[in-house]
Formats: structure tokens, C-alpha cells, sequence
């Protein structure tokens, strides 16, 4: 599962549940931080694709000592990080050649790639 902070705030009234939205306490799900050898494996795996499901995820979750959930979220990120990246170098090689890029692509690009947050188990 995730992890969760303590209670935020001066005067609350003890730890709320996730499902609650209001009220003096805040809850805050704690950052992974992954070891350089978790980080290392992962960046490796996604070279070689970057859709991981079913029990390919399992194993290499088991494998790096996170959970499932850990491993999907970081391959949901970092092909938004991969395809920002791809967007910034098409960018460059076409200003190199005048051509101008609308200011807002980047944004409906990300928006048109929302399905990656949907969790597809094989």
C-alpha cells in the first residue's frame, strides 16, 4: 500500500482516513525514494520496453524489494518524462529549421496520452 504521513496540522484530532477530504487533518502520501540500483535496473528495463504488466511487473517488483504499485507509477512517469523529452528534441530540430511549434503542444500532447494512468492487468 502507501504510505501515509501523520497528521498535518496544529490542532487535529487525530490521523483521518484517505477518504476524507476536509477537516483539520491532512494526510500526505510519503515520496519513494528509490536506491540508485532500483533506479538503475528500472531505466534498464525501460530500454528495452516501456509498457511493463502482468507478471513481468510482478517479478521485477519482487526482484528491486518495491511494490507493484511502485513500478507502475514509474513507468507511467517516465514515459511522460520520455515523451516531453521526445517532444523537446523535435521542438529543437524544427526551429533549426524555422519552423515555429505552437506554444500550447506540449500540454495537449500529455492530455492526449492520459490513458497510460489507467492500470491494464494481463
Amino acid at each position: 500500500g502507501l504510505a501515509l504521513s501523520h497528521c498535518v496540522g496544529a490542532n487535529s484530532l487525530g490521523p483521518a482516513g484517505p477518504w476524507r477530504s476536509g477537516g483539520p487533518c491532512k494526510m500526505k502520501r510519503v515520496r519513494t525514494v528509490f536506491k540508485p540500483e532500483q533506479l538503475e535496473r528500472l531505466e534498464q528495463e525501460f530500454l528495452k520496453q516501456q509498457y511493463m504488466v502482468g507478471t513481468e511487473r510482478v517479478d521485477l517488483a519482487a526482484t528491486l524489494h518495491l511494490t507493484e504499485t511502485q513500478v507502475k507509477v514509474w513507468f507511467q512517469n517516465r514515459r511522460i518524462k520520455w515523451r516531453k523529452q521526445s517532444m523537446e528534441q523535435k521542438a529543437a530540430k524544427l526551429s533549426q529549421f524555422g519552423v515555429i511549434q505552437p506554444a500550447t503542444a506540449d500540454s495537449t500532447d500529455i492530455k492526449d496520452h492520459e490513458e497510460d494512468t489507467v492500470d491494464v492487468e494481463l
